[in-house]
């Protein structure tokens, strides 16, 4: 049996990564993990930690640990008990791990538990492996209901004594339960004088929740206080407890029982429990705001004049670039994109964004729209660049784009400068990144009075090694209709002084091997037309002049038995439609005629993925968009997909062969590399090697930085000296080495 893993647990470390804590993350290093299941509500892991025993985690987030769960159970359970008068029966909503159930029990008053929780695995998980915690619910006095709480609320008012809410953060389905309907069934629910307490949050990071609740739960109950008790391994050390009371004048602070057999809770401590540090307080009671201002919020009092910036598009590179652009507070942003959900979903949690839908095709509303608004980014299709900028010369709206500037978008560069607008290009990764260090070099050699005589560029967005198992050695981590149209593209190139055109259905038959180092197996294939920048970088000495693409061995030659079998779309479209049922034997046996395989290893492993991919199979297609390409594109995309936890890899590499003044040849190798891993629980390395670029141009353009009307790319040191500074503060950037 293979050993049990979790995404959230890498290189011995678990981490607690989430939106509800931005910035900083719990780590425990794990001894091993026990438990793995993904429930019908939620992902379920238990570990054993080094230091804190077994742990509880639901969604990546942390329940419990033996070490210290003791501080939350008890004060969420005894600050309510030990101010009612009397309590006798209690509910207890959430919290299937026995924790509550087992301090509601120290009370003698106590004559019926209810536990009410919607996950039947956390009550039976805990039991296996938290039994200290959930022993006490096999009592007699202990009923477990499995089910909806709010349901259970509303059949049952006017029922209990003290309700104790242990829920999990508000995201998710847990939003419901810090919302208004949630505590006036919790109120209706109550006996007269009962009392309740909640999960309250943690002051350090969510004060103006805090504050809400407060206010929110005054209007239901006469009485409403916030309590908090410190944890280690829960966010910044500290959470808190809403406290309510259904009997007006009661007094929640003073303990009215002395209590036995806690580890945390005391009497003095119940008291001191409301008392809250001043930074909390003020806002609670005075709703004066102490808490410092730095970042964002600070950069909100420079009263900076306000930008507007639309961004087209929703893709796999986008959220980096937003990211980046709402920093600044004096940016508004509008994410659009033909469907509303997807704008929305790439707008989720960021300041100052909107979403709105919006259809490219549409000219008036495009014009319109883009009219609104001081810059535009291009994040659609390339083939829709020359429509956005033509309606942002109308508008005079500037515009930045990540691709290649085509014939159409440089034909618009007399109409650009006299609209008195940038129109910013080729600002992501490869084109981007490359060129902000393909100038910086090729202009220091020459400032030494030296010429590139060779210019060698190749990046490839691939898997991690690690994550490369499929038969092609790749996944997508960017458009895939993108990545099948450029395995179609010719090529031209300059090698040892001379010119190389290379037709598109042969660009796999030039991949060679290629060295970057001892680590990786990576083959090369020119990428495109590299002709112009010897023009465009300054190179004209330069003999070899090359950019392509790298990818993983074994790739080419499964591309290319695709090209040798004759799969132009048109032709699968047809025999698709057309062609009789076929045995895998025949298939096999014209494959292998057609493709002129070097052995039967290759053959294998060719007809083997092609098999994987389905081209054998007599499944049903599912037409995407009514043609083929996307057809395809579904396919892969299902096959090739980045699973949870995986993660990419982007690998840049250029390479000048120097002539130094002296007439010194060759004698002198530079590389400059960058090789940037995706976060399995974050960006993609091509997200964020696309998406930052790009947002930090932007920035550059609406702050006046970047200012000369026209159509531009960055091959001069103007441009690409501010952009490259910026990105290498942000920790992106390429070693630059002598061989």
């Amino acid at each position: 049996m293979a050993p049990l893993t979790h995404p959230s647990i890498q290189d011995g470390w678990f981490r607690e990564i989430s939106s509800q804590w931005p910035g900083q993350a719990m780590t425990l290093k794990v001894n091993k993990i026990l438990h793995v299941e993904k429930s019908k509500f939620q992902d379920v892991l238990v570990f054993e930690s080094e230091t804190f025993g077994n742990v509880l985690i639901l969604d990546g987030v942390i329940q419990c640990t033996e070490r210290d769960e003791f501080s939350y159970q008890e004060m969420i359970a005894h600050l309510p008990l030990n101010s009612h008068p009397n309590p006798q029966r209690v509910l207890v909503i959430g919290g299937g791990d026995g924790g509550v159930v087992r301090e509601v029990l120290k009370h003698d008053s106590v004559t019926q538990v209810v536990l009410c929780d919607i996950d039947e695995a956390v009550v039976r998980v805990s039991k296996q492996y938290l039994p200290h915690m959930s022993e006490l619910l096999s009592s007699p006095k202990v009923t477990v209901f499995i089910g909806d709480g709010f349901k259970f609320l509303a059949d049952n008012e006017n029922t209990y004594d003290v309700i104790i809410t242990d829920s999990s953060d508000p995201v998710g389905p847990a939003e419901s339960l810090f919302q208004k309907p949630y505590f006036q069934l919790l109120h209706d629910a109550l006996a007269p004088g009962g009392n309740i307490s909640t999960q309250g949050e943690c002051l350090w990071l969510h004060l103006p929740l805090i504050s809400e609740l407060k206010k929110m739960t005054l209007s239901i109950f006469p009485v409403s206080e916030y309590a908090y008790t410190t944890i280690p391994t829960y966010p910044s050390g500290q959470i808190g407890f809403m406290v309510c009371s259904k009997e007006a004048g009661r007094d929640l602070r003073t303990p009215l029982r002395k209590l036995t057999g806690t580890r945390y809770y005391n009497n003095v401590l119940h008291t001191s429990a409301f008392n809250l540090p001043e930074f909390g307080r003020a806002i609670l009671e005075d709703g004066v705001d102490l808490q410092p201002k730095f970042g964002r919020a600070a950069r909100l009092l420079e009263k900076k004049a306000t930008k507007k910036v639309l961004l087209l598009g929703s893709g796999f590179v986008a959220r980096p670039c937003a990211e980046y652009i709402v920093r600044d507070p004096s940016n508004e942003l509008t994410i659009a994109c033909r469907t509303l959900d997807n704008a929305k979903a790439l707008g989720d949690g960021l300041p100052s964004t909107s979403a709105i839908s919006l259809d490219v095709n549409n000219t008036a509303d495009l014009e319109a729209k883009v009219a609104e608004h001081d810059l535009v980014i291009s994040l659609i299709p390339y083939t829709y660049h020359a429509t956005v900028i033509k309606a942002a010369i109308k508008g005079k709206t500037n515009v930045v784009t990540t691709s290649y500037v085509s014939p159409a978008i440089r034909a618009l560069d007399a109409e650009a400068k006299a609209a008195g607008i940038i129109v910013m290009n080729e600002i992501g990764l490869d084109p981007g990144i490359d060129h902000l260090y393909a100038v910086k070099t090729i202009d220091e050699v020459h400032a030494k009075g030296g010429k590139v005589k060779k210019f060698l560029s190749y990046c490839g967005g691939l898997p991690a090694p690690e994550c490369s198992g499929n038969p092609l050695g790749y996944k997508f981590s960017w458009s895939s209709r993108g990545v099948l149209l450029a395995l179609l593209n010719s090529a031209s190139y300059y090698a040892d002084g001379e010119q190389l055109n290379i037709d598109g259905k042969d660009l796999m038959g030039y991949a060679k091997p290629y060295f970057i180092t001892p680590a990786f197996a990576f083959v090369a294939y020119p990428n495109r037309d590299s002709t112009p920048f010897k023009e465009f970088y300054n190179i004209p000495e330069a003999e070899t002049v090359v950019r392509g693409t790298l990818r993983y061995q074994g790739f080419p030659e499964f591309i290319k038995c695709l090209v040798d079998l004759g799969l132009t779309w048109a032709e699968v479209m047809q025999k698709t439609i057309g062609a009789d049922a076929a045995t895998e034997s025949t298939l096999t046996a014209r494959i292998k005629a057609l493709c002129q395989f070097p052995d039967e290893s290759e053959a294998t492993r060719i007809i083997s993925g092609l098999k994987w991919i389905g081209l054998f199979s007599s499944e049903k297609v599912k037409p995407r968009a009514g043609n083929l390409l996307d057809t395809l594109c579904a396919q892969l995309e299902g096959l090739m997909k980045y699973e949870q936890g995986e993660r990419d890899l982007v690998m840049l590499q250029h390479k000048f062969v120097v002539e130094w003044a002296d007439g010194t040849m060759y004698a002198d190798t530079l590389t400059s590399t960058l090789e940037a891993y995706g976060n399995p629980i974050g960006h993609s390395a091509m997200a964020l090697t696309v998406g930052l670029p790009c947002g930090i141009a932007t920035q550059l353009v609406l702050d006046g930085v970047l200012s000369t009307p026209g159509v531009h790319a960055p091959y001069s040191k103007e441009i690409c000296d501010p952009i490259r500074a910026i990105l290498e503060a942000e920790g992106v950037g390429l070693v630059e080495k002598v061989l």
